[in-house]
Parts: C-alpha cells; structure tokens; sequence
C-alpha cells in the first residue's frame, strides 16, 4: 500500500506542477494583461483534486492519521482556484487580479501542504 501511497503523492505533485508552471509561464504575459487559462492548468488542477482524494482515501484505508482540517483548507483553495480557472478558461485576456489569485491559491495550497 505504501507504494501505492507514493505513486500519488508524486502524481498529485505533478498536478501541482502543471498548474504552478502555467501560472508562471505566464506571469510576464500577466503584467501586460494578456494572461490567460492554459489547458494544463487545468488538467493540472484536476489532477490535484483527483489524487488529493485517492491519498485520503489511502491514508484512512491504512490507518495512518489524517489531518481533517488541512485537507479541508487545502480543499477549499484547490476548488476556488479550479472555479476561477474553469469559468475563465476560455477568456482571450483575463484581468491581471483574477489570474493572480490563482497563483496565490497554488502557491498557499503548497505552503499549507508543506508547512503544516
């Protein structure tokens, strides 16, 4: 089962990379106001949510402790942030405020998982 456990943390981190990376690939285009949804942002976040769930699941399953609160918080920012993304995924230029809060939910959702 650890295995199991550990090919889903390295698939939720590469969900977490999809999304951060398309955030910061587009920071320059961001300060101009021509930012906007990449698909792998998407699928990145989706990634996240899918396997976020898999390893609470997995963790329960094998008994180990599960932080209810922090997987509520990280929850919360994650569909946020997926809400944000998916309403504005078709949008040619996104406000530089609305983008921005995006990044700073990925960012927060990765200091919360590593610092708390």
């Amino acid at each position: 089962m650890d295995v199991l456990i550990h090919i889903f943390v390295a698939l939720h981190i590469i969900g977490i990379a999809a999304l951060l990376g398309g955030f910061l690939t587009q920071m320059k285009a961001m300060g101009k106001g021509e930012a906007r949804i990449l698909p792998g942002m998407l699928h990145g976040a989706a990634t996240m949510l899918v396997t976020g769930l898999v390893l609470v699941g997995l963790n329960q399953a094998e008994d180990n402790e599960v932080n209810n609160t922090k997987i509520a918080v990280k929850l919360a920012l994650l569909l946020v942030l997926s809400v944000l993304a998916y309403i504005n995924r078709d949008e040619e230029r996104l406000s530089a405020p609305v983008f921005g809060t995006i990044g700073l939910l990925t960012t927060a959702n990765i200091f919360i998982a590593t610092l708390w």
